[in-house]
């Protein structure tokens, strides 16, 4: 697996994610995320981690470990599309097709009520400079049905900037401009769907995005809940994605704008950074649930275990899970790139705000 592989980070860093909450459930991960000291402060901090790790370092490996689950006879759940002559459709949970179309976000039309639609256009690679222009606000998304590397599909335009087309828009032909918003909130409805093919609600979280509007973490238990319309828009949509088979975890990024509308803005069928802090605490600390809780994200270009011993202090103080992690330097990656994802709780919203950005100001 090289670094220009463009689907590097779906079987790479995004795949340690599950780790800290996989139980005995068989889970295709990361070396990178396997490291003996980030497994012990997982399980440290009581999280049922996988007890059935089955990593890889690069992509033959992936492959091999792809191959041997279904010599072993599993079903291969899938959160990102893959070729189907690696994912035979009778081998997998959900096809490779459906989960790509699902994640399209050229396809949100179609399952999102008209009502809650931003607005938003398709639009070809040749028109994409005429679609775009720098006088005005705009939001540009990739739009494709296979996998693209991970995070790289949201690319977000002010008025008067000057405009730097992001490094996917060399690789796909179609993408999604789409009105940029100001937004008065910004959650994410954290669903999941079953072996019975019903859609159920797991939580509601809240988003925390930076000055450019990029996501940079999720609020947890008790924050603001959306219109019960809004909440029941995004139930039916997940019962129409799992009408069309699919099954397991999705997130729906929902806003209320400064003037009032209620629009659904992304669709992401699979596992997701909100899930993974989610499904920790209900695991662990259900209690917190009903107090306050904010995500964060740290990365140094260094070892984990640089980052792990940066966060011993606050993990000693209590009231801090970290819910995932990865070293690039246990694969063959030649970057060197280490990443925590923590989980700070408590009952005081403002002292959970606070530690969770001293974490943050400190990396």
């Amino acid at each position: 697996m090289t670094a220009a592989n463009r689907h590097r980070s779906t079987v790479d860093a995004l795949s340690a994610r599950p780790i800290a909450v996989a139980g005995d459930a068989p889970v295709i991960c990361s070396a990178g995320g396997t490291d003996p000291e980030l497994l012990a402060r997982l399980r440290d901090g009581g999280l049922p981690v996988g007890d059935d790790l089955r990593d890889f370092r690069d992509e033959a490996g992936f492959a091999a470990r792809v191959t041997e689950a279904m010599a072993d006879g599993l079903l291969i759940s899938m959160e990102y599309p893959h070729p189907t002559a690696r994912y035979p459709d009778e081998r997998v949970v959900k096809t490779g097709h459906l989960v790509g179309y699902l994640n399209n976000k050229a396809t949100i039309s179609t399952f999102v009520a008209p009502r809650f639609h931003a607005r938003r256009s398709l639009v070809t690679r040749a028109d994409l400079a005429e679609a775009a222009p720098a006088e005005k606000s705009w939001v540009l998304k990739a739009a494709t049905n296979d996998a693209h590397g991970g995070s790289l599909d949201v690319y977000l335009h002010e008025a008067g900037e000057r405009v730097e087309f992001p490094a996917f828009t060399d690789l796909l032909g179609e993408f999604v401009i789409e009105e940029y918003l100001t937004l008065a909130r910004n959650w994410g409805i954290q669903l999941y769907v079953g072996p019975d093919a019903v859609a159920r609600l797991l939580a509601v979280t809240e988003q925390r995005v930076d000055d450019t509007g990029v996501y940079v973490g999720g609020r947890f238990g008790l924050v603001r809940q959306p219109p019960a319309d809004l909440l029941a828009e995004c139930l039916a949509i997940t019962q129409r994605a799992a009408d069309v088979g699919y099954r397991g975890l999705c997130s729906l990024d929902c806003a209320e704008t400064l003037d009032g509308r209620l629009v659904v803005l992304d669709l992401n069928f699979r596992i997701t950074s909100g899930s993974i802090p989610l499904l920790a605490l209900q695991s662990v600390r259900p209690d917190a649930l009903d107090g306050y809780a904010e995500s964060v994200k740290l990365t140094a270009a260094a070892p984990l275990a640089a980052l792990l011993a940066h966060v011993r202090p606050a993990l000693n103080a209590g009231g801090v899970l970290i819910t995932s992690g990865h070293d690039t330097t246990r694969t063959d990656d030649p970057a060197v790139l280490s990443t925590l994802q923590l989980l700070v709780f408590g009952d005081d919203p403002d002292d959970v705000t606070a530690r969770r950005s001293a974490l943050e100001s400190t990396r």
